[in-house]
């Protein structure tokens, strides 16, 4: 079987196809400003997600354009999306259940504030994630090994708390309570929309906003719940 080996070009085709330009930020004090960088970081990421996904099932029996268009568009928007919120200047984030980097590689290519973390408990996928952050050199950015409950306490609290079905939402809120800073802020990836104001009542959080988008023929949606 012929070796895959995607580069900056298909991206910044797959990106516009799918609707979210790639685009140039020179706004960013460091990382990766124009776009065809962020382009051409997207594509070692995911030659290689597609590389080792032949051995180890990390996203499943998928080519790369179908893993583009189902798993990373969604960090394309959630650039987008944290860009918008109104956090500190230098936040601390968790990326909780972090997998195999999705959706956080992708998006520190786009968005590199502050200190970001990858915690995921499953050996294999650290060590890919540190394979990719390597070959990368995404700035600020590490991979924590182990449960997140075990966290070092010096790295709290986080600002920033993202979920990918890491477990479901109710849970969450109480269980990310110890390590969330005060009006620090949760944003959750979900296929269902936000949950009403009266959902809400009682965890100690509120609705601070959210965006839907469609990724093929489905509708993806994130909320961000800050802390009250």
């Amino acid at each position: 079987m012929a070796e895959i080996n995607i580069n900056a070009a298909d991206i910044l085709g797959a990106a516009s196809k799918a609707g979210r330009k790639l685009k140039d930020n020179t706004a960013q004090d460091e990382g990766f400003k124009a776009a065809t960088d962020q382009a051409r970081v997207l594509a070692y990421y995911l030659t290689l997600l597609v590389k080792w996904n032949k051995s180890m099932n990390l996203v499943g029996p998928q080519g790369w354009e179908q893993v583009f268009h189902s798993l990373i568009i969604d960090s394309l928007h959630l650039a987008d999306f944290l860009d918008s919120l109104e956090l500190p200047s230098n936040p601390v984030t968790l990326d909780l259940g972090a997998g195999a980097g999705l959706p956080g590689i992708p998006l520190r290519a786009l968005w590199q504030a502050g200190d970001y973390r990858l915690v995921e408990s499953r050996e294999k996928r650290c060590i890919f994630m540190r394979t990719a952050l390597r070959m990368m050199k995404l700035p600020r950015t590490d991979v924590f090994q182990g449960r997140a409950e075990k966290i070092p306490s010096e790295t709290l609290p986080a600002d920033l708390i993202l979920s990918k079905a890491f477990m479901p939402w109710k849970e969450l809120l109480e269980f990310v309570k110890p390590m969330l800073a005060e009006q620090g802020r949760i944003v959750i990836l979900s296929n269902d929309p936000a949950p009403s104001e009266q959902d809400l009542d009682g965890p100690g959080y509120e609705l601070e906003d959210s965006m839907q988008y469609k990724a093929g023929d489905k509708t993806h949606y994130f909320w961000c719940l800050r802390r009250m």
